[in-house]
C-alpha cells in the first residue's frame, strides 16, 4: 500500500484526536460551589460570545421564555438587517406570548424604537410583525400609526406587515376593512402581496369564493396572480369539501399561465390521499414531470395513503426511502408512523421510529407519544416507557411536565422512576436515544489514545 502524504496524514490524526478527546468528558471540579459559580460564568460568557446562526439553532429548542430572551438579547444588537433579526425575534416573541408574558413582549419590542433604525421601515415593519405573532394587534397598529413621529416612511411594506399582523392575530374580518381604508388615507397602493394578504383573510374565515372574487379583481386590474396567493385559494376549496371547484379552478389557472409550484402540487396530493395510494402516486410523477421535486410533504401524504389503506409495509418503504429521494424526515412523519404503528399495537416498532425521531431532533406531539408509553407499559416494556418519559421531559416545553407527570402517576410509573433516578437515568436517556454510555476503563483508555495521538502529531508535524 502506498504511503499517506504528510499532510493529509497529519490532518487524519488531528481528526482523530479531536474526536477522541470529545468523547471523554472532563472531570468535575471538586468543589460543589464551585462548580455552580464556573457553570454560570461560562454560561454568561456564552450568551455574550454567541453567534448569530448559533443564537438561532439554541431558539429553537429553547422553550423557556427566560433563556430563549437571555439568548436573543445577546445577539439582538449585533443583526445587520431587519431580515436576519426577525426570524430569531419570533421565536422569541413566541416563546413569550406562550407563557402569556405580554408585558415582557411589549417592552422588548417598545425598546427597539428607542434607537436611530427606528427610523428604517423595514426595521419596524419587524416590529409590527412580532405584536402580530404575539396576538396584540393593537399595538401592531399602533406601531403603524407612530411611524410619521419615528420619523419612517411609509409604503406598501409597512401596509402588508400591519395586514399580515392581522391576520396573524386571527382577525380575519378586519383585514378587508384595513385594506379598503388605509391605501386611501395614507397613499399607498396595495401591491400583489397586499392582495395575497386579503385573499388569505376571506379563507381563514371559511370564505374561499371571497377569494375568488379578489382573484377576478387582480386578473381585471393587471395584478398579478402568484402561487402562494392561488394555493391559498386551492387549500381552502379543498378543506371546505369542495374539490371539483378546486380541480376547475387548477385547470383555469394553468391555462392561465398562473406559476404553479410543488407547494400547489402538495395541496393536490393531500387531497388526493383520501382517494388511496395509487392517485398520489400519478400526482407525485404529474409534479415530477412538471418539473418540481417532490418534498417530504409529498412523501408524508403518501405514506399516509399507504397507512389509511392498511398497508403497513410499503408506508415504513416511503419511510426509508426519504433519503434517497433526497428528503429528511419531519416531525410530521414521525408522527403519523408511531400512530399508526400504535393503533396496529406495534408499539416495539414505534419505539424504534421514536428512538430515530430523537436522534434528529424532530419529536412528535404529546399526544401520539402519551399512545405510544401506553402501549409500552400495557406490553410489560416499562423500561423503555421509564426512558422515553425521561428523554421527553428534557425535549418537550416546561408547560408539558405536568401532563407527562400525571401520565407518570396514571401509568404507575412515578414511584418506580423517583426510587431509579440517581442509578438509571443516565443509562436509560441513553438507551431512549439509542446512544451508549462509555464506561471508566474506556474513558481511561480514549484518554491514553489521545494523549498518544498528541505526540505523534508533534512528530509529524517537524517531519514535515
Amino acid at each position: 500500500m502506498a504511503s499517506m502524504a504528510p499532510s493529509r496524514q497529519l490532518h487524519r490524526l488531528r481528526r482523530l484526536s479531536t474526536t477522541s478527546a470529545a468523547a471523554v468528558p472532563a472531570a468535575p471540579p471538586a468543589d460543589a460551589t464551585a462548580a455552580v459559580a464556573t457553570t454560570s460564568a461560562d454560561a454568561a460568557a456564552a450568551d455574550s460570545s454567541i453567534s448569530i446562526s448559533r443564537a438561532k439553532s439554541k431558539l429553537r429548542s429553547e422553550f423557556d421564555p427566560d433563556k430563549a430572551l437571555r439568548i436573543y438579547s445577546s445577539v439582538s444588537k449585533r443583526y445587520s438587517s431587519p431580515v436576519s433579526s426577525r426570524y430569531a425575534q419570533d421565536l422569541t416573541i413566541r416563546r413569550l406570548a406562550k407563557s402569556r408574558r405580554f408585558a415582557d413582549i411589549e417592552a422588548l419590542v417598545e425598546s427597539h424604537k428607542a434607537g436611530p433604525q427606528a427610523a428604517q421601515e423595514p426595521y419596524l415593519c419587524t416590529l409590527i410583525r412580532s405584536y402580530g405573532v404575539a396576538g396584540m394587534f393593537d399595538h401592531a397598529m399602533r406601531t403603524f400609526e407612530e411611524m410619521d413621529r419615528l420619523g419612517a416612511p411609509r409604503t406598501v411594506l409597512s401596509l402588508n406587515a400591519v395586514l399580515s399582523a392581522c391576520n396573524a392575530s386571527r382577525l380575519f374580518g378586519r383585514v378587508p376593512e384595513l385594506f379598503a381604508a388605509l391605501p386611501g388615507k395614507y397613499g399607498v397602493s396595495p401591491d400583489r402581496v397586499s392582495y395575497g394578504i386579503l385573499v388569505k383573510s376571506y379563507c381563514e374565515a371559511g370564505a374561499p369564493e371571497k377569494g375568488i372574487e379578489v382573484l377576478r379583481e387582480m386578473e381585471e386590474k393587471g395584478v398579478e396572480v402568484t402561487a402562494v396567493t392561488f394555493t391559498t385559494i386551492l387549500d381552502s376549496l379543498y378543506k371546505s369539501g369542495r374539490a371539483a371547484e378546486a380541480e376547475a379552478l387548477w385547470d383555469e389557472m394553468a391555462k392561465a399561465g398562473c406559476a404553479l409550484d410543488a407547494a400547489a402540487y402538495n395541496v393536490r396530493i393531500m387531497n388526493a390521499q383520501s382517494s388511496g395510494p395509487e392517485d398520489v402516486k400519478k400526482l407525485i410523477r404529474e409534479m415530477s414531470d412538471a418539473g418540481f421535486k417532490p418534498d417530504t410533504i409529498s412523501y408524508n401524504y403518501l405514506m399516509t395513503a399507504f397507512l389509511k389503506a392498511g398497508e403497513m409495509d410499503e408506508a415504513i418503504g416511503v419511510y426509508k426511502e426519504l433519503e434517497g429521494n433526497g428528503c429528511k424526515p419531519n416531525a410530521a412523519s414521525f408522527r403519523t408512523l408511531i400512530h399508526y404503528l400504535c393503533k396496529d399495537g406495534d408499539y416495539e416498532k414505534g419505539y424504534k421510529i421514536f428512538k430515530e425521531s430523537v436522534k434528529v431532533h424532530k419529536i412528535p406531539d404529546f399526544m401520539t407519544l402519551r399512545s405510544l408509553v401506553e402501549g409500552l407499559v400495557e406490553k410489560k416494556m416499562t423500561k423503555e416507557a421509564k426512558g422515553m418519559i425521561r428523554t421527553i421531559k428534557k425535549k418537550f416545553p416546561p408547560n408539558f411536565l405536568n401532563a407527562w407527570k400525571k401520565v407518570e402517576e396514571n401509568l404507575g410509573l412515578a414511584s418506580a422512576a423517583n426510587e431509579a433516578d440517581a442509578s438509571l437515568t443516565l443509562e436509560e436517556d441513553k438507551e431512549a436515544t439509542g446512544t451508549h454510555a462509555l464506561d471508566s476503563g474506556s474513558e481511561r483508555r480514549i484518554e491514553s489514545f489521545a494523549l498518544a495521538l498528541d505526540g505523534l502529531i508533534g512528530k509529524v508535524s517537524k517531519c514535515h
